[in-house]
């Protein structure tokens, strides 16, 4: 390789590079510009070429276009946790050999995981993390691999780890990507690239949980700084009570799911975890009976997409059960016109804050139904962006409720006029805990933007790509006023279903095809795309009408 290559980087600048040169390589070229848009070089942590994302020691062999990941995007964001995931398991296997660790869910600004088969002590604690810091000051190279499939197979039935074989079992390709780790035999499934060596990764903590750890990343704002970890007991119940049920149902991550799928099994799977869901919307809806002498408002809130609609529908139908008559309330339904919707500070439409609820006529309509007046409820239009009657009168009697449901219903501004006792509060959130394999998770938020993706996509009028604009702002209101309240519930309720990503698939996949390679969205989508095939796909005529997940596919019995 003697010639020269081209290389388009950001707002036009071209440089000449030998063939063959790594993107690590090229970036002191394009010193200046990385440090105005990023911040440092170190910033930078892949890369996309042709708008495919690669890592940084990616071989530049023709002319092509160069984007860079930033640490402090949602994907740079997810680079840099599977980077510590590597660093972490590299160091657990030196220290405990063959057992095997299993990350298992976020938790705060880290991750949840465990031993699979015994409890972790606090001295192998600290050795692995004295290992990882000390492969950090070595600055091992992660090592991108791709191999064949059956090879790969056979390499981790030789180490005993069987979530890499039921995995790779289920996938139709002839080759899987690992990594590995300089100057060792350590390979990991990673879908994702990694950053380029140890070194990038020293902001971190490690600390007994008993059972199990938590790995402490980064701050979100800066990856160079070890977050503060606080716990979150609620939330944490609530990761472990879905774990039980996935044990239940003979699920330990996403190859088991495809096994059973191929099989002919989903039926199953899909009867018990709906049943599972109404067991415990039923044991919500008794709590609110028991309380029923001071109960007069039912609050549920959670993030984006999380179910919290269709949730309410059915804790209503529980509520009947036990007598109580509910009055159903989206908090949807008091938008703003969206030529009203706040602006954030680039001019663009904030529809998360809660300014873009009219709060005002929220408690107007409140207030007149706890006075006992009847009130027609409006109903939102969100083709057309506007507010508009229902033609839905409603009127509490002495065995009424009403139940406030919307991404704001537990922030206090929301119902200030109510009294405190009054209230029941509900939190809801898709807190799905099958992951890919042991250390490959599904973060929350991945599987609440495609469930996202396809309704917008549906029934809202907006377009992937308008979806994908939208969610960085979706998740900062959601720390702005929803995680701030959620441990003022009274009850967590975990909406996810472990079939859902593979009902979800043949909807989403079309939709993230479509985004075009030169638009910013593209490697976003593209990561969503390798991350949802990991899923054997399922037909929607499988979900039942009463569903949770119909609020997102469709053909609800509910009415939305």
């Amino acid at each position: 390789m003697d010639g020269k290559v081209f290389v388009t980087v950001e707002k036009g600048m071209r440089v000449e590079v030998p063939e063959g040169t790594k993107i690590l390589d090229v970036l002191p070229q394009v010193k200046d510009l990385i440090e105005e848009k990023y911040g440092s070089l170190d910033n930078v942590v892949a890369a996309r070429v042709d708008g495919h994302l690669v890592d940084l020691h990616y071989k530049l062999i023709r002319d092509v276009k160069l984007d860079f990941i930033d640490a402090h995007t949602v994907t740079g964001r997810r680079i840099i946790e599977r980077s510590y995931v590597f660093l972490l398991t590299l160091a657990a296997r030196d220290v405990l050999g063959n057992e095997n660790v299993l990350v298992e869910h976020s938790y705060n600004q880290g991750l949840y995981g465990r031993l699979r088969d015994r409890e972790i002590t606090y001295s192998e604690i600290e050795q692995i993390k004295e290992k990882m810091w000390e492969y950090v000051k070595k600055a091992i190279k992660f090592e991108f691999v791709e191999m064949d499939r059956k090879e790969a197979i056979e390499l981790f039935k030789k180490e005993n780890r069987d979530d890499k074989v039921r995995l790779f079992e289920t996938m139709y390709t002839k080759t899987v990507t690992l990594y590995k780790a300089e100057g060792t035999d350590y390979y990991d499934y990673v879908f994702l690239p990694l950053v380029p060596d140890t070194s990038y990764l020293n902001a971190f903590d490690l600390i007994i949980y008993p059972p199990g750890f938590v790995l402490v990343l980064p701050e979100p704002k800066n990856y160079r700084k070890p977050a503060k970890f606080e716990e979150i007991v609620m939330l944490y119940k609530a990761f472990q009570e879905h774990r039980n049920w996935l044990s239940l149902m003979g699920l330990p991550d996403v190859g088991a799911l495809n096994k059973m799928i191929v099989s002919g099994k989903a039926k199953e799977i899909i009867m018990v975890a709906e049943a599972l869901q109404e067991k415990k919307i039923a044991e919500i809806a008794d709590k609110i009976a028991e309380n029923i002498s001071d109960v007069r408002l039912v609050l549920i809130a959670g993030p984006s997409s999380s179910g919290k609609t269709t949730f309410s529908k059915r804790l209503g139908i529980q509520l009947r059960v036990n007598g109580i008559n509910p009055i159903v309330i989206s908090t949807d339904d008091y938008f703003v016109p969206r030529d009203k919707t706040p602006r954030d500070e680039e001019g663009r439409p904030d529809f998360d804050s809660i300014e873009a609820m009219d709060v005002e006529f929220f408690n107007q309509q409140l207030m007149a139904l706890l006075k006992g007046e009847e009130i027609e409820l409006p109903r939102y239009n969100f083709i057309r962006g506007v507010r508009e009657p229902s033609g839905k009168f409603v009127k509490l009697d002495k065995n009424s409720v009403i139940v406030v449901e919307g991404i704001h219903a537990l922030n206090p501004i929301t119902t200030a006029q109510v009294p405190g006792y009054t209230k029941f509060k509900i939190y809801v959130s898709a807190l799905t805990q099958l992951n890919i394999d042991d250390h490959n998770r599904i973060p929350t938020t991945d599987a609440r933007l495609i469930r996202r993706m396809v309704r917008d996509s549906l029934f809202r009028g907006y377009g992937v790509i308008d979806t994908l604009r939208q969610w960085p702002l979706v998740r900062r209101g959601e720390d702005r006023y929803i995680f701030p309240y959620q441990e003022e519930a009274d009850v967590f309720f975990n909406s996810a279903l472990p079939y859902e990503l593979s009902v979800l698939r043949p909807l989403v996949e079309p939709l993230l095809q479509a985004v075009p390679k030169l638009y910013p969205e593209y490697a976003e989508a593209e990561r969503l795309l390798k991350f949802i095939r990991h899923f054997e796909p399922l037909s929607t005529t499988f979900v039942p009408r009463t569903s949770l997940l119909r609020e997102f596919v469709g053909g609800s019995l509910f009415e939305y």
